[in-house]
C-alpha cells in the first residue's frame, strides 16, 4: 500500500495530539497542510514565515522524533511557507524552506523572503535630523511576567512574545489585538513594548492612546507643524497605537496615519495596534487602512475560563504578598467572569480590607463585601432576554421564534434559543417550551440535541454559539 502525504501527516498529528496541550495542537498544528510525499520527505504547508519560525524553535524535536517513526531514520521534513509581500496587488506566493531533521536550515546561506518591501529612503525626514531621546510612555508594572497566560489568550500573548524578540523582523507587523474592554490588552501591549526597551535599548519604543494621537495631530494642525508631526512620528521604531477604534469618523486623523503606518512598514519598523473589535468590524475606519491592519496578525483576547481567572487571581496575591483561603479565591473566580478588570477590582477590595482591618477573609465575611461585584456579574438572565439577543445576533423577529414557520434561519434561532435558555435559566423544559409558542417539552430535548449535535460537527455553527454566548456572559 503506498501512503499519501496526507496519510502520513495524519498519523503524525494523532502523536503530536498527544505530547502537547490542546490548545497549542489547534494553535500550531491544526492549520497545517500536507502537500506531498516524495520517499522518505514529506512537504507540509504553513500559513506563514512566522508560523515555520515557531515551529522550529519550540516543536522541532518534536516533528523530528514523529516523522522519523512514520518514515524511518532517514526522514526529512520540507516547509512550504505562504508569503504575503503586504502590497495592494500582490498575490500569496509560495517559498520552499526545506530543513534537515535537526531543524536547521539547508541552506541558511540563502536568504529568506521577508513579508515587507524593501527599505526606501524615508522623504519626511529632514536631512541632518538625529535621533532623540523619546519618553516611550510605557508603564512598568505590565510585563510578560505578571501577565497570566490561559486559552484566552495563547495566541496573542505568543505573538507579542515573538514580536518583542524581534521587532519588526517577523510576519506579526503589524500585530492588532482586539478584544472588550478589561481582558488585558493594554497590559500585553505595554508588556511588548518593555521587553523591547529591555532588549533593545537603542530602539524608540513610544506608547500612544488613538485619542491622544489625534489630540497631537489637531495641535499639529493649528499650529501649522504637520510635518514635525510626522517627522517625529517616523523617528519611532516600534509603535504601539492603543484602541485604534477611535479614529472612526476622522479622516484626516486617518489619513496621515495612513501614511506614517506606510512609512513605518516599509522601513521595517514594528506597529502594534488594539482594538475592541476585530479590523472587518471596525466601522468609519477607511477600507485603505483597515487593509494594512490585515497585513499581519489579528489576534483576539477572550473572557479567561475559570482556570485562568484563578490563576490570575494567585498572581495578584503572590504580587501584593497575601493569602487568602481556597474557597474564596474559587468563590470570586467562579462568580466574577465578565472581564479581568473586575475580577482584579474585587480581589483588591478584598486585600484591602484584609489589610486595613487585619483580619481573616473567610467565606461569610467575602460573599458579604462583595456582593456589589457578584450581584453585577451573576444577575439571573431570562428566557426573553436570551430570544431578544440570538434575535438581534441573526436579525430575525422574536414573534417569529413563537411561530410555526420552518424556515431554516428561524428553526435555527429557535433550536439556539431553547438550547441557551436550558443551559443559562433554572426554568423547566415545559416552561422553556411555553415561550416558544406552547411547544412541549420533547421539542426542547430535541432542539438541545440537535444544538449539541451540530456544536460538535459544524465549524460555522459553533462560533454563532460561542460568540451569542459571548455576549450573554458581557451583558
Amino acid at each position: 500500500m503506498i501512503e499519501t502525504s496526507t496519510a502520513v501527516w495524519e498519523n503524525c498529528l494523532k502523536i503530536i495530539k498527544d505530547n502537547v496541550p490542546t490548545q497549542s495542537f489547534k494553535t500550531w498544528f491544526e492549520p497545517i497542510k500536507a502537500l506531498k510525499l516524495d520517499g522518505s520527505v514529506l512537504t507540509i504547508q504553513v500559513p506563514s514565515l512566522f508560523f515555520y519560525e515557531w515551529l522550529e524553535e519550540h516543536y522541532v524535536n518534536l516533528l523530528r522524533k514523529t516523522i522519523k517513526h512514520e518514515l524511518g531514520a532517514d526522514a526529512r521534513l520540507e516547509y512550504n511557507i505562504v508569503v504575503d509581500n503586504a502590497t495592494a496587488n500582490s498575490k500569496a506566493q509560495t517559498i520552499n524552506i526545506p530543513a534537515s531533521p535537526n531543524g536547521e536550515l539547508k541552506n541558511p546561506s540563502v536568504p529568506i523572503p521577508v513579508t515587507v518591501p524593501s527599505s526606501i529612503r524615508n522623504p519626511f525626514v529632514i536631512p541632518g535630523l538625529k535621533k532623540i531621546n523619546i519618553d516611550s510612555q510605557l508603564n512598568s508594572k505590565y510585563s510578560f511576567d505578571n501577565f497570566v497566560e490561559g486559552d484566552c489568550n495563547r495566541l496573542a500573548r505568543s505573538a507579542g512574545f515573538a514580536v518583542a524578540n524581534k521587532p519588526g523582523g517577523t510576519s506579526f507587523n503589524p500585530l492588532m489585538i482586539y478584544g472588550p474592554t478589561g481582558l488585558g490588552k493594554t497590559h500585553l501591549v505595554h508588556a511588548i513594548g518593555g521587553a523591547i526597551k529591555d532588549r533593545f535599548p537603542e530602539k524608540q519604543v513610544l506608547y500612544v492612546n488613538a485619542e491622544k494621537f489625534t489630540q497631537q495631530f489637531v495641535e499639529s494642525m493649528k499650529n501649522n507643524t504637520i510635518n514635525d508631526f510626522k517627522n517625529f512620528y517616523q523617528l519611532i521604531d516600534v509603535l504601539i497605537l492603543d484602541d485604534v477604534h477611535n479614529f472612526a469618523g476622522k479622516e484626516k486623523t486617518q489619513d496621515i496615519f495612513f501614511h506614517i503606518f506606510n512609512e513605518l512598514h516599509q522601513t521595517n519598523k514594528q506597529i502594534v495596534l488594539t482594538s475592541d473589535k476585530p479590523p472587518k468590524d471596525l466601522i468609519g475606519v477607511e477600507d485603505r487602512l483597515l487593509s494594512r491592519f490585515k497585513w499581519g496578525l489579528t489576534a483576539d483576547l477572550q473572557i479567561p475560563d475559570f482556570e485562568t481567572r484563578m490563576a490570575i487571581l494567585y498572581k495578584k496575591m503572590q504580587l501584593d504578598g497575601i493569602e487568602l483561603p481556597q474557597d474564596v479565591v474559587e468563590y470570586v473566580a467562579h462568580n466574577i467572569d465578565s472581564n479581568m478588570r473586575d475580577l482584579e477590582g474585587a480581589m483588591v477590595s478584598l486585600l484591602a480590607h484584609s489589610t486595613l482591618n487585619k483580619k481573616e477573609i473567610d467565606l461569610p465575611l467575602a460573599k458579604q463585601m462583595l456582593k456589589n461585584f457578584i450581584k453585577n456579574s451573576s444577575k439571573e438572565i431570562s428566557i426573553e432576554y436570551i430570544q431578544k439577543l440570538v434575535c438581534e445576533y441573526f436579525e430575525v423577529p422574536v414573534e417569529l421564534l413563537k411561530s410555526q414557520t420552518r424556515k431554516r434561519e428561524i428553526v435555527q434561532a429557535r433550536q439556539i434559543s431553547m438550547y441557551l435558555a436550558k443551559s443559562h435559566t433554572k426554568s423547566s423544559l415545559k416552561s422553556i417550551g411555553m415561550h416558544f409558542g406552547g411547544r412541549d417539552h420533547s421539542t426542547v430535548i430535541y432542539a438541545c440535541q440537535t444544538v449539541e449535535d451540530l456544536i460538535d460537527t459544524d465549524k460555522k455553527f459553533r462560533a454563532y454559539v460561542a460568540d451569542i454566548q459571548k455576549k450573554l456572559k458581557l451583558s
